[in-house]
């Protein structure tokens, strides 16, 4: 059996690599459709050869392949969307009904043997099978005891004493009801009821009680045992520990539901910068006055802003969950973070009339980190300070160093933190309060991107609170640094530009903008609003550089990138991917392509515009 077992568990390898390749082969007509679709058959072969174990092998085999290269985005092992999550559970449950039914078909194979070597030689057959039931009874995992119809327990094996805590000799001889909670007695005198009638009861999902007093979770069966006249003469029961499969049940149910929640905080606030900046787009449509341009134009900035922050926020959690953040190291020194971390959040300050006090060692205390990533940190502990404080509240910051670290204190006089939520603030998705009088914008990733950072730092954060309406306070230790301080460059002055500019983009009202703006800062434009046109208009027009889509029909970003190249003359064209894609990969492919530079949308335009001017200076 143990070398079935191995064989089996082989063939799952072999018949999983067989469904990678089928599947390969029909992406050419699926695409991304029904990820799973050859993978059951992968499955079904494992488990009905090799029963439970080399089933579940194959499925998780066949999850993990088709994840990684059938869903996008493919050859990655990026944290998958919700319905992608969803596909993925239901997968690898049918996968376990199948091997779970499939152990069954293997286990009554096994007995039909058995009853043909019986026929064979009944005495000795029947002497080989009493010993293997006892052996297996003995061995197994479950609770497998008799008891008579009256509910006596008549024997009692090793699983049942590791389960319940009695042994053999105490339990043997006592009722039933020694395991059997008060509220369930009821339903174990119908259990026995029904076997006395010759019924098999199926497995059904109820109580038990340990000897130390512990409720278990169980999954329980009945069966009749009959006397050699063929009377039923008491019952069979197989008790199985489900506590830890109800325990992920119930994960999976708060994950769902915490899904739920962040889709519906993630729409909200999309739809929060949405709404002024349409009614910007109205007010311009309806010709506003030169002087309402100027803060209408401000509104559309800062809003298109704060959606870009959201989606920069959710990729660097995704990059540090998959180890793929990296930090641009120097020494820095603490004050200039804090700085920065101020300057990003005294708007919601000023805002909502609350005021920040800041004390800082009189010493300069240089830290050996990312100064953009540090000053994040601290900005999203203070807008978070910021947000669960009233209007008119304070906040103070203070920093004390020696030993070899930094210490730094955010201490807010806002709505506190339950003593039950400090636990998991740190978690993703995870918020405070979701009280509409808060709803102040976040999508609860806010503190999970800080511990992520503070972690690839070095160093460690916590949280403190005396309980609700009582403040908190947030606690960041990071290493200190004897280094020099890094010299300080101010930006490039921008210069106007000069120089012929080609934009190509399938959605031409994003060509025609960027196109628009350009043309503002001096550049001579022409738009594509295709790879085919791209190459069209770049051979008469010879722009000096070419701002290129990626996700184009037909002719992609990266073809053209390539064609591009092969079809101008040196010099080539300065090439910029402009497009929606920003990861670690995306930029490996874009350069790959032969682009010079990688922007993501939304881009800021004084950085493209001073990419230009440096590119074709």
């Amino acid at each position: 059996m143990r070398d079935r077992r191995v064989l089996a568990s082989v063939l799952a390898v072999v018949a999983t690599t067989g469904a990678v390749l089928l599947r390969s082969l029909l992406s050419r007509w699926l695409g991304y459709e029904l990820p799973f679709i050859t993978f059951f058959g992968a499955v079904m072969a494992a488990a009905w050869y090799g029963g439970l174990y080399p089933g579940l092998l194959a499925t998780v085999l066949s999850a993990f392949a088709a994840e990684f290269w059938f869903m996008t985005p493919s050859w990655s092992l990026a944290v998958p969307q919700p319905f992608q999550v969803i596909g993925i559970v239901l997968f690898v449950l049918t996968g376990t009904l199948i091997s779970v039914a499939a152990e069954r078909l293997l286990s009554a194979r096994q007995q039909i043997e058995l009853l043909r070597l019986r026929d064979q030689n009944e005495r000795s057959a029947a002497d080989r099978a009493r010993s293997l039931l006892a052996a297996v009874v003995e061995s197994s995992e479950d609770a497998i005891l008799t008891k008579s119809l009256q509910g006596t327990i008549l024997s009692w094996n090793a699983g049942a004493e590791q389960m319940f805590g009695y042994p053999a000799a105490e339990a043997v001889g006592n009722h039933v009801g020694l395991i059997v909670p008060a509220g369930r007695r009821e339903e174990e005198a119908d259990s026995l009821t029904r076997v006395s009638r010759g019924e098999r009861v199926p497995a059904f999902e109820t109580e038990r009680v340990a000897k130390d007093g512990t409720v278990l979770d169980v999954s329980v069966t009945l069966s009749p045992i009959r006397g050699d006249s063929g009377a039923i003469i008491g019952a069979s029961s197989i008790a199985r520990d489900i506590g830890a499969r109800k325990a992920l049940e119930g994960s999976l149910r708060e994950a769902d539901r915490r899904k739920d929640d962040f889709l519906a905080v993630l729409a909200h606030e999309l739809r929060n910068p949405l709404a002024p900046v349409r009614s910007s787009v109205a007010l311009l449509k309806l010709g506003a006055s030169t002087t309402a341009v100027g803060p209408v134009a401000d509104v559309i900035d800062r809003q298109t802003r704060h959606m870009a922050r959201l989606l920069d926020d959710l990729l660097d959690v995704s990059r540090i969950t998959r180890g793929r953040l990296e930090l641009r190291r120097e020494v820095v020194g603490l004050h200039e973070v804090i700085d920065a971390a101020l300057e990003t959040t005294r708007p919601m300050f000023d805002t909502a009339g609350q005021s920040i006090a800041v004390t800082l060692p009189p010493a300069p205390v240089r830290l050996d980190g990312d100064p953009v990533r540090l000053a994040q940190v601290f900005a999203n502990i203070l807008s978070n300070a910021s947000k669960y404080s009233d209007r008119g509240g304070r906040v103070t910051i203070d920093a004390t160093a020696g030993a070899g670290e930094v210490v730094v204190r955010v201490t807010d006089q806002g709505i506190g933190i339950d003593p039950a939520m400090l636990q998991r603030v740190f978690e993703m998705f995870s918020q405070a309060s979701q009280t509409v009088n808060r709803a102040q914008g976040g999508l609860g990733i806010g503190l999970a991107l800080v511990r992520g950072l503070v972690d690839l730092h070095g160093g460690r954060v916590a949280a403190e609170s005396a309980g609700p309406g009582r403040g908190s306070c947030f606690t960041v230790t990071l290493p200190a640094s004897d280094g020099p301080l890094e010299s300080e460059t101010g930006p490039a002055s921008f210069v106007a530009g000069a120089g012929r500019v080609l934009v190509v983009d399938d959605n031409r009202d994003g060509a025609d903008t960027l196109a628009m703006v350009l043309r503002a800062h001096g550049f001579t434009v022409r738009t594509a609003y295709g790879g085919q046109d791209a190459l069209t208009i770049a051979g008469s027009f010879q722009p000096h550089a070419i701002l290129l889509d990626i996700g184009m029909p037909g002719l992609d970003g990266y073809a053209t990138a390539r064609r591009l190249r092969a079809a101008t003359a040196v010099p080539s064209p300065f090439l910029v991917a402009v497009t929606g894609w920003g990861q670690e990969r995306d930029r490996q492919l874009t350069t790959e392509a032969g682009f010079d530079a990688h922007l993501v949308k939304p881009v800021d335009v004084n950085d493209l515009t001073a990419l230009l001017q440096s590119a074709l200076a």
